[in-house]
């Protein structure tokens, strides 16, 4: 299977979110696991030079997470939420918190859904409190590690 690169970001000026579309090469069941299971979720999730570490991973309504990025000289970026809505194969509603910047929450709902034959459209949503904290993140090299973790998901869907 080749890489979709697909990848569509759009932040509208006047509001606080982030829409992002992307297809890939892979059955919807598929996909959906390999953003649930906590054996797959490190190899794709976040930049490729960085480590990743899953805390804990319940992906279920009531459902929590946190996990860790470490980088080559040992930093670590954690980050934590809380499922609202899990419903697979197709959905998660969930929140997205940085731990270096406490209080900035954003609410994310994913989408999945079959448009061909082993081709699944993902419609991920975040929405934040203020257009500052959205611009922060996106100033923050989030399109990077959001394309470089996208590709890393091409891989491993080929590989499964």
């Amino acid at each position: 299977m080749a890489s979709t690169d697909t990848t569509t970001i759009v932040a509208p000026d006047s509001l606080p979110v982030i829409e992002i579309t992307r297809d890939f090469r892979a059955p919807i069941a598929q996909v959906f696991r390999a953003f649930s299971d906590p054996e797959l979720i490190p190899q794709w999730l976040g930049p490729r030079e960085y480590e990743f570490v899953v805390d804990h991973l319940d992906v279920r309504s009531g459902g929590s997470y946190r996990y860790v990025h470490r980088d080559r000289d040992g930093n670590e970026f954690a980050f934590r939420g809380c499922y609202h809505t899990v419903e697979a194969p197709t959905t998660a509603i969930q929140t997205f918190e940085f731990e270096g910047f406490p209080g900035e929450v954003s609410l994310e709902f994913m989408h999945l859904e079959s448009t061909g034959e082993d081709v699944t459209r993902g419609h991920f949503t975040s929405h934040y409190r203020s257009l500052e904290a959205r611009n922060g993140l996106i100033a923050s090299g989030m399109e990077r590690g959001l394309r470089d973790s996208h590709q890393r998901l091409d891989e491993l869907l080929t590989r499964m």
